[in-house]
């Protein structure tokens, strides 16, 4: 695996969303290729960063439009009981 295709991939492998054997071939060039492994490490230290500081809701509407711009129905409003 070369490294622009390990750092194509290296979103879908940390949203757990490859086969095992994906998973497996970016670790070993993870493993092998240290400047790819600096990005990966940028790219975890950063969503935990985001996931620490990110904590305001979504306005409904916000979400709605985003649903709508997706093409799905809109997620339930969380502060509307159901």
């Amino acid at each position: 695996m070369d490294c622009e295709h390990a750092m194509y991939r290296v979103y879908e492998y940390l949203d757990g969303e490859l086969t095992m054997w994906r998973r497996r071939a970016i670790a070993r060039h993870l493993d092998e290729c240290p400047p790819c492994a600096q990005g990966f490490h940028f790219e975890v230290e950063l969503r935990q960063i985001v996931a620490s500081k990110c904590h305001e809701k979504v306005p409904h509407e916000l979400r709605t439009r985003i649903a709508a711009a997706l093409g799905i129905e809109p997620p339930p409003d969380p502060g509307d009981p159901a």
